[in-house]
């Protein structure tokens, strides 16, 4: 089975009942394989609007250290092709989290990305192919 790529958005939908996508991934969880793939910056932007939200950041340090994500993307081997998606859609505008999922997308493309971020209709891996996407959308 391909590997479910995780954006920050869904992260939190999971996570937090008031979010306005929890029903939705709560039920798209039930069909998808875990462990979830996803990036540090993701991770990151989740917990800070996790945080943010009066919520336990903390949980996702738990989903790491329980084998439900996985994190295979290092930054620093992918720096420029990152800052290339970067410069590419910096109309979007694209953020870092982000331009590590594409990268990450383009890397596996039998990945598909799980978000609520409607910016991942308009990404293209390798600059010309829709990425797989499960999305409220």
């Amino acid at each position: 089975m391909s590997a479910v790529i995780a954006d920050a958005g869904v992260l939190v939908a999971l996570l937090v009942r008031s979010d306005q996508h929890h029903a939705w991934a709560s039920k798209e969880a039930r069909g998808i394989a875990f462990p979830l793939h996803t990036c540090e910056a993701a991770l990151a932007e989740a917990a800070h609007l996790l945080r943010r939200g009066g919520a336990n950041e903390t949980i996702l340090a738990e989903w790491l250290e329980r084998g439900l994500l996985r994190i295979p993307f290092v930054l620093q081997s992918e720096s420029a092709a990152v800052k290339a998606l970067m410069r590419d859609y910096r109309d979007v505008p694209m953020s870092l989290a982000d331009a590590c999922l594409v990268r990450m997308a383009e890397l596996d493309s039998t990945a598909r990305v799980w978000t609520t971020d409607s910016h991942f209709q308009i990404y293209r891996r390798h600059g010309r192919e829709p990425i797989a996407l499960v999305a409220p959308f």
